[in-house]
């Protein structure tokens, strides 16, 4: 298709060669096909229901776009660059079948209402595979929680040893984190599900269409009120940009726990050899790919946002070019939230194993139990804060002579404070150390299955 079967009269010559290229989306768009042809169909059938077109060509035209869909899953449309975008070739090929009533197909339509549907059409639909998806990430974390929840294991700040976790409790820190997702995601559906069709190319059309029938039939919400904003709103693809960011972030903060948990120094868990690789040169080694390759990707994610804030810090309204390359980013990004969320379901189901007798002792090698140390005294009386002192300075001299406070004899406890007594070495246990924080939404093991029996018991609308 040339420039000059493509425009109007206007234009005397045919473009370059290389900037019909340049010019060209069709190589990225055909991804829209469907949603294309969907939109096309509810347009034709608006079309006949306002006496713009008759019944017949209303008809004609529906069975002519369903035929298209037909040819393109069964593998025979395949438009190349001539065809420039993704509607350009449904039309001419629409015009191949139907003749000249494909070219009435347009009317009162412009490129920038249809691409604007299409898009939005296609959002609507990923979002709802990904909130599905971030579904059986969740159950597959709940899953794993529950066989652990008296299994220990050291909690951190600053990458420090810091007091001792229920692995159980551990999880669903993820499944909150999911949670959010889940609602941010359904959030900005809301900011998705509006139509543009009808918009025109800016201002609207002369023609008596009925907007509210084509959204009814494309099941969005409503409809935009102003026919600028339409046409030029990508909000909603820079919200849903950012929500792809965040679940990356939370994928990729797991990944890193996953790397750290699988090193020697840890050992925490066991790469299964379904979801690990070896090195070309080092037979020993077992490399956490899969973790490292989603913390990597969300690079791409984010620059994906970057990107799109950019293209649209300095538009004018109100369509304008640049806006073309709003679809790799989101086609990218889709692509690669979904890729990373099923690869990291993969791996939590069936391609680590926690290491129980290893957590155990790592609970146990360490001063994550001072707190419960000054607590104790606290709960005696002692200013807490004198308390926390006191133990500070035991910890340092513990330090010193190579002992933990568990070694600690009760003589050298009443040294230190005559409210020390026999029960201290149960009070500083891991175990019990654990179980003591019984507030709500804390890490002891009744709450830990209060919490878990409420997740379950959420519905997949459920919010935070």
């Amino acid at each position: 298709m040339t420039a000059q079967n493509t425009w109007s009269q206007r234009f005397e010559s045919a473009l370059h060669p290389a900037i019909a290229r340049f010019n060209a989306s069709i190589n990225f768009d055909i991804q829209l096909l469907e949603y294309d042809l969907t939109g096309s169909k509810a347009h034709a059938q608006m079309l006949a229901h306002t006496g713009i077109l008759s019944q017949e060509e209303g008809e004609q035209l529906v069975e002519a776009l369903d035929k298209i869909r037909e040819e393109y899953q069964q593998g025979n449309f395949n438009p190349g660059i001539e065809a420039e975008d993704v509607h350009f070739a449904v039309e001419r090929r629409l015009v191949e079948m139907v003749g000249d009533l494909g070219k009435k197909l347009h009317t009162a339509r412009s490129r920038n209402d249809q691409v604007g549907t299409d898009t939005r059409l296609y959002l609507r639909d990923q979002i709802e595979q990904i909130r599905n998806q971030l579904r059986e990430f969740q159950n597959v974390l709940l899953d794993i929680a529950e066989q652990h929840i008296e299994t220990l294991i050291p909690g951190y700040t600053h990458l420090q040893r810091a007091q001792p976790l229920s692995l159980a409790h551990h999880l669903l820190a993820y499944f909150h984190m999911a949670q959010r997702d889940r609602e941010r995601l359904k959030d900005v559906s809301r900011r998705v599900n509006i139509s543009p069709l009808g918009c025109g190319a800016l201002a609207g059309t002369t023609f008596p269409i009925d907007r509210d029938y084509t959204a009814k039939l494309l099941k969005f919400d409503r409809i935009y009120a102003n026919s600028l904003d339409g046409v030029s709103d990508r909000d909603f693809a820079i919200e849903f940009l950012s929500a792809a960011s965040i679940i990356m972030v939370h994928l990729s903060r797991l990944s890193e726990e996953v790397i750290l948990w699988a090193s020697e120094e840890f050992s925490f868990v066991t790469l299964k050899d379904s979801c690990a690789t070896g090195s070309s040169i080092m037979p020993q080694k077992k490399n956490p790919d899969v973790p490292e390759l989603v913390r990597g990707k969300t690079g791409r994610v984010f620059g994906h946002l970057q990107a799109m804030l950019v293209i649209m810090k300095g538009l004018p309204l109100a369509y304008n070019k640049d806006l073309q390359e709003d679809k790799e980013a989101l086609f990218d990004s889709v692509n690669t939230v979904k890729a990373c969320l099923e690869a990291m379901t993969i791996l939590l189901r069936e391609g680590l194993e926690f290491r129980t007798q290893r957590l155990a002792e790592a609970v146990t090698e360490d001063f994550s139990n001072a707190t419960d140390v000054a607590d104790y005294l606290a709960a005696r009386g002692v200013p807490f804060r004198e308390a926390y002192n006191l133990v500070g300075k035991v910890v340092k001299t513990s330090i010193a002579v190579g002992k933990l406070l568990k070694d600690l004899r009760l003589e050298e406890w009443k040294e230190l404070h005559p409210a020390f007594d026999a029960d201290i070495y149960d009070a500083i246990s891991p175990r019990q150390v654990v179980a003591a924080r019984n507030s709500y939404g804390g890490t002891g093991f009744e709450q830990v299955r209060q919490a878990l029996k409420a997740a379950r018991s959420q519905t997949p609308e459920t919010e935070y």
